[in-house]
């Protein structure tokens, strides 16, 4: 094959690929393998520089920095739409295109209004030649080396039926995914980071230099045609089926309606999906769907007679910050919270705002009388976006979470503690906090703890709620009066959750360590944790050295655990626990490591597939209770898959690296 022809191959294939990728988001190849193909078209091109065509792929990683942007005039101006606010507004817009129309009902096509920056596309014999900014709405800058590097922008026109000149209107903008990934990148670069998605696009798209517009996540989505030498179709919602076909990314929520109810049930069907699409939208657009329709209504002032923006609520606004507390989650993390003055944002009043943690507060500057931008998208909690520095007053006060606390939990002041691998604070308190109680109970009730059926969490906040139950040891002072009292429990249900939680009482030392619900401890740790020390009183006195020599334990979990037990009101609930007078909680030392010469110690296992006879749980407790270990998937270091009936990828996984692979009968004879 000829260098002519095998670069034309190429273009071709990595446009189709780029199409699949930027467009469809249906990629149909490895970034590795793209990554080959498009260096083997770069090689070409410098070896052969008469081969690169203006609409080549390799020409998206940007040109030279430009001096200056130029000014474009545009042909067919970029003009505004005018903007509704309440349902009223809406049904006057529907009433004056009817009653313009001579009709009783019009169809409209409604579509998202993207968050992003306008920008037109003009195509030429089926290239790319020129593209612009809005601008003032009549002169725009020229973005033309820039909107190159956009991968979602065709630099050819599919089909071949594309027209002479083409001038595509549509928005640039960057999906929500990508913007966390772009300011992730910031962050680590110890750059500043991006406000919201469309500043970024707007900053990304006006860089001097392209090679930096190259680097950002831009993506482009066509609303419609200036001009076209093509014959159009006969309605909008055909002209961007037209579009797409052509190359160009459209919006998949658009639709047809009809009539003031089909708008209405449109805003409202786009505004519960809002918080889930993948880019930024402040509203949806009405246009009357027939074109010669619209023509006939025609424009008035800059915005045209025959379309519509139905704005959202929006979703940020400026406020003030009037002071920042501390509160005490389910987990144990502390965050700070800003309290601020009443603003409406997102459809709703805001007097609080997330700050997350003290590394924020201090990356935001954020500051006791501070004006900020504050955000709320969907049912996310509000969050501070930014701080405006030009309204800061004088003696603005900044905050310090370790000192506002004294290193001690508000809520019990029990220590607070930051793991090396968390930016988050917390309180080391677990089965004493009272913000804590509710998840620490429902996880020492649960089913691989102490297994306490018919603690569920409807009741648990009845007993917390009534102060019944503060920590782990009240569940074993409950009577039955006092259960049959609660609403929708009943004297039988009462007995039958005491005998469950007489029952819990014999369990095992590997489900009491899981049941304190230390932090980074699962269940696999706890039983790792129990069969080492064999005995509570020798895992309370271990040190992070000590631990560290248990399997998989390192310094973070090490340190977790020695947190936990070094705080004085755990160690107060757990002895509550075990006393025989108090909660009665015991099991049998029977869990530490048999000799090092047994079949199983030491070994890793993975159970895949339905036993004959052994449920997983047994099998994983005959294993554990013989020193081996049962991991959750397989890989080079396991030593034995034991695989039943309708076992599935793992017992692929594990022939593929020729691994031992047992039944249920080897195992056994393994374990005896």
């Amino acid at each position: 094959m000829s260098a002519a022809s095998r670069a034309e191959a190429l273009r071709a294939e990595i446009e189709r690929h780029n199409r699949a990728y930027y467009v469809l988001d249906q990629p149909t190849i490895s970034d590795a393998e793209y990554d080959q193909l498009f260096l083997e078209l770069q090689r070409l091109e410098t070896a052969h520089p008469e081969l690169r065509t203006a609409d080549s792929p390799t020409q998206r990683v940007g040109a030279m920095p430009l001096p200056a942007f130029g000014q474009v005039a545009h042909r067919v101006p970029m003009l505004s739409l005018n903007n509704a606010f309440a349902e009223e507004d809406v049904a006057a817009f529907d009433r004056r295109c009817r009653e313009g129309l001579g009709v009783d009902e019009v169809d409209y096509a409604a579509e998202p209004k993207f968050d992003g920056l306008a920008i037109t596309l003009i195509y030429e014999s089926g290239l790319f030649v020129q593209g612009a900014t809005r601008g003032d709405g009549t002169t725009g800058e020229d973005v033309t080396q820039n909107l190159r590097t956009v991968r979602s922008i065709p630099l050819r026109l599919l089909g071949h039926d594309s027209p002479a000149r083409l001038e595509v209107r549509g928005e640039v903008l960057i999906l929500r995914r990508d913007f966390e990934s772009l300011n992730a990148q910031q962050r680590a670069a110890a750059a500043r980071e991006f406000v919201n998605p469309r500043n970024a696009a707007a900053g990304s798209l006006r860089q001097l230099d392209p090679k930096v517009t190259a680097q950002r996540p831009l993506r482009f989505f066509a609303y419609g045609v200036a001009q076209s030498s093509h014959q159009t179709p006969a309605t909008h919602d055909a002209l961007m089926t037209q579009l797409a076909l052509w190359g160009f990314p459209v919006a998949d929520e658009r639709a047809v309606v009809s009539g003031l109810k089909g708008l209405l049930d449109y805003y409202e069907r786009i505004g519960a999906a809002r918080a889930h699409l993948p880019y930024d939208i402040d509203g949806v657009v009405y246009k009357v769907n027939r074109l010669a329709d619209q023509d006939r209504l025609g424009f008035v002032s800059r915005a045209p007679r025959f379309a519509i923006a139905h704005k959202f609520p929006a979703q940020e606004a400026n406020t003030k910050v009037l002071a920042i507390e501390v509160q005490v989650g389910r987990t144990g993390a502390l965050t700070p919270v800003a309290r601020l003055e009443p603003v409406f944002v997102g459809g709703v009043t805001v007097t609080n705002a997330t700050l997350h943690n003290q590394d924020e507060i201090d990356r935001k500057d954020v500051r006791i009388g501070d004006t900020v931008i504050v955000r709320r998208a969907g049912d996310v909690i509000p969050e501070i976006v930014a701080v405006v520095p030009a309204l800061r007053p004088q003696g603005a006060e900044r905050f310090d979470l370790l000192e506002r606390i004294g290193h001690v939990c508000p809520v019990c002041r029990s220590r607070v503690e930051r793991l090396d691998d968390e930016v988050i604070l917390r309180c080391s308190g677990g089965l004493y906090c009272p913000a804590q109680r509710k998840r620490a109970l429902l996880h020492f009730a649960s089913r691989r703890a102490l297994d306490i059926e018919g603690l569920g969490e409807k009741l648990v906040d009845q007993l917390v709620d009534t102060r019944l139950v503060g920590t782990p040891v009240d569940l074993y002072r409950l009577d039955l009066a006092v259960l049959a009292n609660l609403g929708r429990m009943g004297e039988r249900s009462a007995a039958n959750l005491l005998d469950a939680i007489e029952r819990s009482k014999s369990t095992s030392l590997s489900r009491f360590i899981y049941s304190l619900g230390i932090r980074n401890v699962g269940e696999s740790t706890a039983g790792d944790l129990a069969r080492h020390f064999g005995s509570l009183e020798f895992l309370l006195a271990a040190d992070e050295e000590a631990l560290m020599q248990v399997a998989d334990i390192g310094p973070v979990v090490a340190a977790s655990i020695r947190g936990f037990f070094a705080e004085p009101h755990n160690i107060e609930v757990i002895e509550q626990l075990r006393d025989p007078m108090i909660g009665g909680v015991h099991w049998s030392e029977s869990e530490a490591l048999p000799a090092a010469g047994t079949n199983v110690a030491g070994k890793t296992f993975v159970l895949t597939g339905t036993l004959p006879t052994l449920t997983r749980e047994r099998a994983k407790a005959l294993i554990e209770n013989s020193g081996g270990k049962v991991a959750g998937s397989v890989s080079k270091k396991t030593d034995f898959v034991v695989a039943g009936a309708e076992a599935g990828s793992k017992l692929e996984k594990a022939q593929q690296l020729g691994l031992n692979i047992i039944n249920e009968t080897q195992l056994l004879e393994l374990l005896t």
